[in-house]
């Protein structure tokens, strides 16, 4: 039997929510755009990455978190995707979509909260080494 090889990175992220069925329905939406797939009622992945969703009381926890969750869209056309995506279920964009120079050239952007506050950014960035 032959050993599964493993990358450095991201296993998962839990998101603690105040509303699951709400954030499913979000998170189900924006992520069949930019091709995540769901593997379950609560989860979601890439093949490398997972995200799952777990509801709690948010009185119960005070944490801070990262600022944002940047996830890499294929191209310009996906970015506008969700942004169309996001006027139709009336969620607040913060900015975008856009194209902001100052990261790199072709850096094309739009951040918006999601339904429990998040800030996400969907980007098609070309031209920026990781």
């Amino acid at each position: 039997m032959s050993e599964k090889t493993f990358e450095p990175g991201i296993h998962h992220i839990e998101f603690w929510v105040a509303n699951l069925e709400e954030s499913i329905e979000f998170y189900r939406q924006l992520f069949s755009i930019i091709g995540w797939k769901q593997l379950n009622e609560t989860a979601f992945s890439t093949g490398k990455t997972e995200i799952y969703f777990k509801e709690i009381d948010a009185e119960l926890v005070r944490t801070l978190g990262p600022r944002h969750i940047c996830y890499q869209a294929m191209n310009r056309s996906v970015v506008d995707e969700v942004a169309s995506f996001l006027h139709n279920v009336q969620a607040t964009i913060i900015r975008g979509p856009i194209e902001v120079k100052e990261y790199s050239e072709g850096y094309y952007t739009v951040d918006f909260y999601d339904p429990n506050g998040y800030i996400l950014e969907v980007v098609y960035a070309p031209n920026m080494e990781m």
